[in-house]
């Protein structure tokens, strides 16, 4: 087991309609923060949501919510294990795509996203080359 397991993000920018999937590693050090809003960093994100108006009508209106109601947490926050499979049927679909003919099961295979155990909302998920997907670890008494 690693010496650190890494947390997995789901990032939101509905004005844009991006979402995308980080570990905590790529949130601080690469350009993730950037790509999916536009600013240098998650200090910035506040100001947007005080001040730039488009993108609190695009959060309230995703969310059905009222401005008054918008948090950081909102465009922000782990990843749940729901997240995960959405995300893994988005890469599944595109893989589809991007094959000429009818694919095989096989041909479907995805490789892992992450590192091979990493943390969600509900709790620590291992990688399972059998199905492509993280399942959840679960620990002995």
């Amino acid at each position: 087991m690693e010496n650190s397991i890494e947390t997995v993000y789901f990032l939101e920018n509905p004005e844009k309609d991006i979402i995308k999937f980080a570990t905590g590693t790529q949130l601080r050090y690469e350009d993730v923060v950037k790509e999916v809003f536009g600013v240098a960093s998650i200090n910035d994100l506040h100001m947007m949501l005080q001040y730039n108006k488009s993108f609190q009508n695009s959060i309230c209106h995703c969310h059905g919510i009222s401005e008054k109601n918008i948090t950081l947490d909102r465009i922000i926050r782990i990843a749940s294990k729901m997240d995960l499979l959405r995300f893994k049927q988005q890469l599944m679909d595109q893989k589809r795509m991007h094959l000429d003919e009818e694919p095989l099961e096989e041909d479907l295979s995805i490789t892992r996203p992450f590192d091979s155990i990493i943390k969600l909302q509900e709790g620590i998920f291992q990688w399972d080359d059998a199905d492509y997907s993280y399942n959840a670890v679960t620990t002995g008494a």
